[in-house]
């Protein structure tokens, strides 16, 4: 593979547009650009989770396998980001998709169910799971806003509902393998009548 950046800068974009894959010029704010932005995020912070999983990893040893299962989704939101950019290019398959809900299974079968809502804390590795989780579902919904105007095609609205879905199991497996308790939801107190 040759060089894919031999510059950093263009200056192409001070007017506040960019330029996708098929040629195209939309404004920065355009919801193409936004769904993209929200996936780079996504990763982003993705990138984050990972780096505290592998520290933490030498302390509780069964993290390890998490971060195994979480590393491909870094590979497949750049091919989605590339998908976003590159409305004809086609990168991820139901393949994945299926990855991602086999994963989920056999998380939730070693948590069991779950009997109450739960707020995103108890460590910096649930938090940021947690985070993560939450920017999947905001490049989900900038993703569907943009299928609105400009339907997308292939498996990337599915991918990125399901990766939602894996970091919130993958959360509370979290939790559990750090023997930390699930802090549980408690309702405000009803006003007395």
């Amino acid at each position: 593979m040759g060089f894919r950046l031999s510059k950093i800068y263009t200056r192409t974009g001070d007017a506040g547009e960019t330029g996708l894959g098929d040629g195209r010029r939309v404004p920065k704010d355009h919801p193409r650009v936004e769904a993209i932005g929200e996936v780079d995020t996504l990763n982003s912070q993705l990138g984050l989770l990972l780096a505290a999983l592998a520290e933490q990893s030498h302390n509780y040893p069964g993290l390890r396998q998490i971060s195994d299962v979480l590393e491909p989704c870094q590979h497949r939101l750049f091919d989605l980001g590339g998908e976003l950019a590159m409305p004809v290019y086609q990168a991820l398959n139901g393949a994945e998709v299926e990855r991602l809900e086999s994963a989920i299974d056999t998380w939730n079968e070693e948590l069991g169910p779950l009997e109450n809502f739960i707020l995103p804390g108890g460590s910096a590795l649930i938090a940021q799971a947690h985070v993560c989780r939450s920017l999947a579902r905001s490049a989900e919904r900038r993703c569907q806003q943009l299928n609105a105007i400009e339907p997308l095609a292939g498996v990337g609205l599915a991918y990125i509902n399901r990766l939602s879905d894996l970091l919130f199991v993958a959360a509370r497996l979290i939790a559990k393998r750090q023997g930390i308790d699930e802090i549980l939801w408690q309702a405000a107190a009803k006003p007395e009548a």
